[in-house]
């Protein structure tokens, strides 16, 4: 946590010696002194931190690409004369145990079109998915284990 505020004040003096604190100045920052505690990653043991840093930027990827597919799908399915579509609830059963973690993975769910997360059971072993097309439940659950619980493991392990 404590290379994370270098990294922030490194984007600060970034931001301070180019005179411009504009958002986008201030991330470029933040990339820059990500770059330098690499270069340093031997001398002060960063090379964690910037792991972790790459995997959760792969996790927000991989967010994106699935908003931007799920938001075609359910376009494609929505402007069809004919919907053949069969809502339903699926019960996931959680590999997570955190409680952020639950809440990462029912927040990504729920934001991507199509899917709702509805419930986490009282064990906290399943989450209860609500898909607009529930026709293949084991291939849902598939995408989001291979997806966004895999990739959430991977970035907060």
């Amino acid at each position: 946590m404590i290379l994370f505020f270098i990294n922030v004040l490194l984007a600060l003096a970034w931001a301070a010696v180019s005179g411009s604190f504009s958002e986008l100045n201030l991330a470029f920052g933040f990339v820059l002194g990500m770059f330098a505690l690499w270069l340093i990653r031997e001398q002060v043991g960063t090379g964690g931190y910037i792991d972790r840093a790459r995997k959760i930027i792969s996790l927000a990827l991989l967010f994106l690409y699935e908003l931007a597919m799920s938001a075609i799908k359910v376009l494609i399915m929505v402007c069809r004369p004919k919907m053949n579509v069969k809502p339903g609830i699926i019960a996931y059963p959680l590999k997570v145990d955190r409680d952020f973690e639950i809440t990462l993975l029912a927040n990504l769910i729920t934001l991507t079109p199509g899917t709702l997360s509805v419930d986490v059971s009282h064990d906290r072993r399943f989450l209860f998915v609500h898909a607009i097309d529930a026709s293949d439940p084991d291939g849902t659950k598939q995408d989001i284990a291979s997806g966004f619980e895999r990739k959430i493991m991977e970035a907060f392990r």
